[in-house]
């Protein structure tokens, strides 16, 4: 498989999750829709995708692995978004979101260290760029008096849940569990924490006009699309590239949305982190394709040594 493969897919997750994160907080936002709401809309969603890459793969892998995998996947990313919900009602978003936009730092340590993937440093510089670009686009610059509280412990079991959540994706990928597995399991554990988030709700919302959950289930598509587009990029590129370059280029194009939507220029944070994720993601990308071409030159050498051995041992081989 060709070290560019996961590219396309990466590509059409930086699109819908740009979208998405442009539009994503308008049902909150003007018809009063509650969080906990909007996540069993999204859970309904992910029967969507799930239902035609189950059926492209035609294969459900059934190994107890595969089902570790897949709900220790699922479950992290639908159990973060659950407690992002309670996070906020107690602490300051604007501190929050800069803590979570880190958790591909956990995905590219744990895939350095646990996977062994090898970066050049072109790919270290890109990606440090990246992780700095997240911060930018959720720094207001104004910490206010937000004390320290149960929130911060809140936003780092989330960063924690995200981070592991991706390693896992390409962990998964690698012991040769396909996407459509993977992305299954996701969907059943979203709709396993739905009732975790009426008891949270307190039941259904009253009064909510019908734009609201029109809108919602809208936009939601467009996440779940985009976390399966994440799997299927995973599952073909190294976990310490493809989690960064994404997750740095989605707020790119949701700032440039919402600048032609909502006539907002971005803050200079703003401007900041796209030049910042634009020139990481682009580093780590080239960095990918020079990682390829040392590899490909290192197996090529080795074949080429394991060749020379060979026709020396017939040239010496003595004959009866």
């Amino acid at each position: 498989m060709s070290s560019r493969s996961w590219i396309p897919y990466a590509a059409l997750l930086v699109v819908f999750w740009g979208v998405w994160g442009a539009f994503s907080s308008l049902p909150t936002e003007q018809y009063g829709y509650p969080d906990e709401m909007v996540y069993i809309i999204w859970s309904l969603t992910m029967l969507i995708p799930a239902y035609f890459i189950l059926r492209s793969e035609r294969t459900f892998d059934r190994r107890p692995i595969a089902a570790f995998y897949g709900l220790l996947i699922g479950l992290t990313g639908a159990g973060g978004q659950l407690v992002l919900f309670k996070a906020l009602t107690i602490g300051p978003a604007y501190l929050i979101f800069p803590i979570v936009a880190l958790s591909p730092g956990i995905t590219v340590l744990m895939a350095t260290f646990l996977l062994r993937e090898r970066l050049l440093l072109l790919t270290k510089v890109g990606i440090v760029l990246a992780l700095v670009a997240l911060v930018c686009f959720n720094f207001s610059g104004d910490t206010g008096d937000a004390a320290v509280g149960p929130w911060l412990i809140l936003a780092l079991l989330i960063t924690l849940a995200w981070g592991v959540q991706a390693y896992y994706m390409r962990k998964a990928a690698t012991v040769g569990v396909n996407d459509g597995t993977t992305f299954g399991y996701m969907t059943i554990s979203g709709l396993l924490l739905v009732p975790v988030a009426f008891v949270m709700m307190g039941g259904f919302p009253g009064g909510a006009p019908w734009q609201a959950p029109t809108l919602t289930f809208g936009t939601q598509l467009l996440n779940a699309v985009g976390a399966l587009f994440l799997v299927m990029a995973l599952s073909r590129g190294k976990a310490s590239i493809v989690a960064p370059t994404t997750n740095a280029l989605a707020p790119v194009l949701t700032v440039l949305i919402s600048l032609a939507v909502y006539q907002t220029l971005p803050t200079i944070y703003g401007t900041l982190g796209i030049v910042l994720a634009i020139v990481g993601s682009t580093l780590m990308v080239y960095g990918d394709e020079k990682r390829g071409e040392v590899d490909a030159e290192e197996q090529a050498a080795i074949a080429d040594e394991t060749s020379d051995t060979s026709g020396r041992s017939e040239v010496n081989r003595p004959t009866v």
